[in-house]
């Protein structure tokens, strides 16, 4: 029996996340870097970074480094060199060699035909499908004649009788009979390793203490204790998360098209939030509370606190989450964020913005509470840098009548002999207008709310004609005046 209950967990903590290149980073490996991330921050220890880029067929070189980049984005900076496992394959050759001299592995030279026609029959007979060990009883002669007539083998691990049991930082206690696990490939026939003992070696020459991961990986670890023990080496504490799910319950996948983890960096979701919404998929901390900062999740994370349950993704509450985040940030540094992207939208320049940056952060902090994505302040907030925009065809249609076109005409008057165009006055001759009129204040309110921005809602009125200034205002005022003549 082979049972891991020691490990290597009083060592510092050293973690690591493996993402292939063989898709952009989506949330699943997102969130279990940010675990690892975080484990490592709370406890002092160290977070490292591992290309898993092996596999030739699969991994695409120029994935690399927009998967850095997300890693950068969400600020889970690493602290050592990055290690990228296709520089390693020679040393994993040597370990494989190091299994088959130990006796804890030994030659395979069974084809892939003979591989599959033998799983065929055992499904035909409904038997097992694990490896028949054929080779295993193979005498030094029959080796030796396979070697010296050239044929190609592969190496396989003999796993003993008994059970395997180990302790999961998420599930507790985990156990399954030796039975059930195969004496598995650990090199393939060209000599390179596999999956399961490239994992291992590099791990244990990372000095990895804890391997935190999906639970979709723990069949992998049943197999990798038996690599450590051929080895000799320590096997660190093994932690598996529950899935994230899609809404449809599916695990959330590259290969299903799930998103990017820069993608919503471009659709207007702040690091922060991404970062706080996904520590509480499959962790919590145990309070009613749902908002956190990243400094606080680093006080506060907790191993302990792991859920065993698949989590859901749900991209409604993540933009609750950013709604929130984006509230918590000063006028100023959302300023920092908006600004290029109003550029890029060519709704201004990035001169104009230099010299008017008090105007800039006084436009975030009347749409700050309305918005629920970075991206918002563009969408929401074109017509505070450009009076180059359309009319809400359905407000249109309701407010901007032939009396409509009167009373702006008066108001226009009214702005133009105030000698301050604040919110106390502005909002004192619409209303003394409207009041003259004998109308009720919407009937003002919601024509010059279009002429203005060119849409029936957003921010407070008076907020918008303030930051607009008279002239600005007046001119917008005439504009719609005279479009409203012309449709007549």
């Amino acid at each position: 029996m082979i049972d891991e209950q020691t490990t290597m967990t009083e060592k510092p903590v050293r973690v690591r996340v493996a993402p292939s290149p063989s898709g952009y980073l989506h949330v699943g490996v997102a969130r279990t870097a940010l675990f690892n991330w975080l484990f490592a921050r709370h406890t002092g220890g160290t977070f490292l970074v591992r290309i898993e880029d092996t596999d030739k067929e699969r991994s695409r070189q120029e994935l690399i480094e927009p998967i850095l980049d997300a890693f950068k984005w969400l600020g889970l900076d690493w602290d050592e060199e990055i290690l990228y496992q296709s520089q390693r394959i020679d040393l994993h050759k040597k370990y494989a060699k190091t299994i088959l001299d130990s006796g804890h592995g030994y030659r395979c030279f069974c084809t892939r035909e003979e591989l599959e026609s033998a799983r065929q029959k055992a499904r035909a007979e409904k038997g097992s499908l694990i490896y028949n060990r054929r080779c295993l009883s193979l005498s030094e002669d029959e080796i030796k004649a396979h070697l010296d007539a050239g044929q190609p083998y592969s190496i396989r691990i003999r796993i003993p009788e008994g059970v395997t049991k180990y302790h999961d930082m998420v599930s507790g206690e985990l156990q399954r009979s030796n039975e059930e696990i195969e004496d598995f490939i650990i090199a393939r026939s060209d000599g390179t390793a596999t999956y399961n003992l490239a994992v291992v070696v590099d791990d244990h020459e990372m000095g990895i203490t804890h391997v935190i991961r999906g639970n979709d990986h723990i069949t992998n670890t049943f197999k990798q204790i038996h690599i450590y023990h051929a080895l000799g080496f320590p096997v660190p504490q093994f932690g598996h998360l529950p899935l994230i799910l899609r809404p449809d319950k599916r695990k959330v996948s590259k290969r299903l098209g799930d998103k990017d983890i820069n993608q919503y960096a471009r659709e207007g979701i702040l690091p922060e939030a991404m970062v706080n919404y996904l520590c509480l998929l499959g962790w919590s901390p145990k309070t009613d509370r749902e908002i956190y900062t990243v400094d606080e999740l680093v006080e506060i994370f907790n191993p302990d606190n792991f859920n065993t349950s698949n989590a859901v993704f749900d991209e409604e509450k993540l933009e609750a989450f950013n709604s929130e985040h984006i509230r918590m940030k000063s006028d100023h540094d959302l300023a920092t964020i908006v600004a290029p992207m109003l550029v890029d939208a060519g709704l201004t320049t990035k001169y104009w913005l230099e010299t008017r940056w008090a105007y800039l952060r006084a436009v975030i902090g009347v749409l700050k509470g309305r918005v629920r994505r970075v991206t918002d302040f563009v969408s929401m907030g074109g017509y505070f840098f450009s009076d180059d925009f359309q009319y809400d065809e359905k407000a249109d249609k309701k407010h901007f009548t032939p009396e409509a076109a009167d009373l702006l005409e008066e108001l226009i008057a009214r702005f133009e002999a105030l000698p301050e165009f604040t919110l106390e006055n502005t909002e004192e001759a619409l209303s003394s207008l409207a009041d003259v009129k004998g109308i009720k204040r919407a009937k003002l309110i919601h024509p010059v709310r279009l002429a203005v921005s060119g849409v029936p809602v957003g921010p407070g009125l008076f907020d918008i004609l303030v930051l607009l200034g008279k002239q600005n205002v007046n001119n917008r005022l005439r504009k719609a005046v005279t479009y409203i003549r012309k449709k007549i």
